[in-house]
C-alpha cells in the first residue's frame, strides 16, 4: 500500500533532516532576498524579510504560549492573504503539521477534518471564524486563535511581543509537514499527507522543467492557497526562485484580469472555467504582461485554448496532478502543446496506462493511469482508499488514459466516469469538449446511465448560454451537432437542461451527483 518513491534525480531532497521552511524561507534571507517583494496584496506588500519575521513571531507564539510540540496538526483558515502564509510558516518552522481549509467550508465539514487530523489548534482569519468557533465547541480542549482584527486576543496582539528570530526545528526529511484534504470530488474528503523532502521536490519538477519562471515573474491565481494546486502556484514554486506572487480574495474572472493589468501578473494559475470566463472580456484589460498560463483542475478544450491563443497570443500549459500526488505529474510546456492532450511525463516522474490487472497496455489503448515518482499518495488513516490508490508501488490516480507512440497523453475520463454503451468505451470528456464548443452551450457534464438494452446510455446535463430558451428541438439539434463532430455512437442520447452543474469548492464538476441523481431518478419511475 505505499508507493515506490524515487528522488534519484533531485540531489536537494537526498537528505535525511529538512525543514522546508528553511529551504523557501530562511534560505531568501541569505541569499541576500530579504527586501525582495514576495507577496502583493490590496491590503499592502510584504517582502521576504517582513515574511520572515512575522512567521518567526508566529513559530515562537505557537511554541512557548500553546506549547506546540512537533507533529501537531494546526488548522489554517482563511482567504489567500499574506497573513495565511505566515502562519504556514510559522507551523513548519515549529515542527508542526499544517492542515490548511477553504474559507468556503462549513462547520460539519471542519468536524471531519479536525477529527480525523486529530487537530486542537486553529489560526483563523477574523471573517471566517464563526464556523471554525462552532466547529471547535465540539472538540474538547481545542482552542481557535483569529487574525485580521483589532482585538487583544487576536493572533497579531499575541504575536507582537515574540522575537523575530527563531531556530526552525530539526525536522526529518520525511517527518509530515502538511495534511492535505481532497475536494470531495468523488465522495467525502480524505487527509493526504505529504514530507517536508515531498514539498521541496514538487519545486524541482513541473515549474522547473514545464513552467520555466524566473526571479522577476509576478505570479497570480484563482484558487485557494488550501488547494495544493494553489500551493504550488501561490507559494512553492515562486518562493523557491526568489519571485513574487500576487494574492487575490475575489477571484471572479474580472477581478483576475484586473489583477493582472494593475500589478503586471506574468504567470497564472487557474482552471479552465477561469480561462473561459475572462475570454469573455480579456480584450477589455491590458494583459500584456502575461507570459505563462497554466490550466489544472479540470480536463482543458482544445476549443479554449485555441480561443486563448487566439485573444491573447499565449499557449495555456495544461497539466494534471492530484492532492494525493501533491502536484503535477504530466504537462507540456507551452511549445509542446496539442490542443487537446495533456502533454508528456514531466520530470522526476514515470507514467504507464494498465489494465484492471495492473498490466500495462499496448500503445493506443484506453487503461488506468498509473504514476511513481519523487511524491506519492499516503492517505491519513484510511487503509481501504490506500488500498484503492496504491497498487504495487503505483499510484492509480482514477483517470482514464490512452498514451500515443509519441510520449503524449490523452485524458479520457475519470475511470468511473467511463461510460461503455454497446460494447464502446466511450469518453464523456470527449463528448463534453464537442459540446462545449455549440454556440449555446455555455457549460455541460456528460455522464453514463443505465439502460437495459445498452448497458449504459450517454446523458448530458446542459447549461445554455444566457438569453437561450430550451427546448427538445435544441436537444436534437444539439445530438445531430455531436454526431457530426464525433462517432456516431457517441453522441448523448439523453440531454437534460438544468440551471447549474454541482461543483466542489475549487470549481470541479462533482460527475459523482449527477450519477446519484439519475440513479435516484431511475428508481423512482420503476
Amino acid at each position: 500500500m505505499w508507493p515506490v518513491i524515487d528522488v534519484s534525480g533531485i540531489p536537494d531532497v537526498q537528505v535525511e533532516r529538512l525543514n522546508c521552511a528553511t529551504t523557501l524561507l530562511d534560505d531568501a534571507i541569505d541569499k541576500g532576498w530579504g527586501e525582495r517583494l514576495a507577496y502583493l496584496h490590496s491590503s499592502g506588500n510584504w517582502t521576504y524579510r517582513h515574511l520572515y519575521e512575522k512567521a518567526n513571531r508566529i513559530a515562537n507564539l505557537l511554541v512557548r504560549r500553546f506549547g506546540l510540540v512537533p507533529g501537531n496538526r494546526v488548522l489554517l483558515r482563511g482567504y489567500n492573504h499574506p497573513m495565511l502564509v505566515a502562519c504556514w510558516f510559522g507551523v513548519i518552522k515549529a515542527g508542526g503539521v499544517v492542515v490548511n481549509t477553504n474559507p468556503l467550508l462549513r462547520s460539519r465539514e471542519l468536524i471531519h477534518i479536525a477529527n480525523t487530523a486529530r487537530i486542537d489548534l486553529a489560526l483563523c482569519d477574523h471573517r471566517v471564524a464563526a464556523d471554525c468557533e462552532t466547529a471547535f465547541e465540539t472538540l474538547s480542549g481545542s482552542t481557535v486563535v483569529s487574525f485580521g482584527k483589532e482585538d487583544p486576543s487576536s493572533l497579531e496582539q499575541l504575536m507582537a511581543k515574540e522575537s523575530v528570530t527563531f531556530r526552525n526545528c530539526d525536522t526529518a526529511a520525511e517527518d509530515v509537514a502538511i495534511i492535505a484534504f481532497t475536494s470531495g470530488t468523488t465522495g467525502r474528503s480524505k487527509g493526504t499527507m505529504h514530507f517536508h523532502r515531498d514539498l521541496i521536490a514538487a519545486t524541482e519538477c513541473f515549474p522547473k522543467h514545464i513552467v520555466k519562471p524566473n526571479s522577476g515573474d509576478i505570479f497570480c491565481g484563482t484558487p485557494p492557497l488550501a488547494f495544493t494546486y494553489a500551493l504550488g502556484g501561490l507559494l512553492l514554486f515562486p518562493m523557491r526562485i526568489g519571485a513574487a506572487t500576487l494574492l487575490l480574495e475575489q477571484t471572479t474572472p474580472a477581478h483576475l484580469l484586473q489583477g493582472i493589468q494593475d500589478h503586471h501578473a506574468s504567470v497564472c494559475f487557474t482552471a479552465p472555467t477561469a480561462y473561459r470566463g475572462m475570454l469573455k472580456s480579456v480584450r477589455d484589460y491590458n494583459v500584456s504582461s502575461l507570459r505563462k498560463c497554466v490550466s489544472a483542475g479540470e480536463p482543458l478544450p482544445a476549443a479554449t485554448f485555441e480561443a486563448w491563443l487566439k485573444e491573447t497570443g499565449l499557449r495555456i500549459i495544461d497539466g494534471i496532478g492530484s492532492t494525493e500526488m501533491l502536484h503535477m505529474f504530466i504537462g507540456a510546456a507551452e511549445e509542446d502543446m496539442r490542443p487537446g492532450a495533456t502533454g508528456k511525463v514531466c520530470f522526476g516522474y514515470r507514467a504507464r496506462v494498465v489494465d484492471e490487472t495492473g498490466k500495462e497496455v499496448p500503445v493506443g489503448t484506453v487503461g488506468k493511469l498509473a504514476v511513481q515518482g519523487p511524491t506519492g499518495c499516503r492517505y491519513l488513516d484510511n487503509i481501504e482508499n490506500q488500498q484503492l490508490y496504491v497498487q504495487n508501488g503505483w499510484n492509480l490516480t482514477g483517470d482514464a488514459y490512452r498514451m500515443q507512440a509519441d510520449g503524449y497523453f490523452w485524458f479520457q475520463g475519470r475511470t468511473d466516469d467511463m461510460i461503455i454503451s454497446s460494447g464502446y468505451n466511450i469518453s464523456g470528456v470527449e463528448v463534453e469538449s464537442v459540446l462545449l464548443t455549440h454556440p449555446k452551450v455555455a457549460e455541460c457534464a456528460v455522464i453514463g446511465v443505465a439502460d437495459e438494452e445498452r448497458g449504459q446510455i450517454v446523458k448530458a446535463c446542459v447549461v445554455v448560454q444566457s438569453g437561450v430558451t430550451t427546448s427538445s428541438d435544441l436537444a436534437h439539434e444539439l445530438q445531430d451537432f455531436v454526431k457530426s463532430q464525433i462517432a456516431p455512437y457517441k453522441y448523448p442520447r439523453a440531454i437534460e437542461f438544468v440551471q447549474s452543474l454541482p461543483k466542489t469548492n475549487t470549481g470541479k464538476v462533482q460527475r459523482y451527483v449527477l450519477r446519484q441523481n439519475a440513479e435516484q431518478n431511475r428508481s423512482e419511475t420503476q
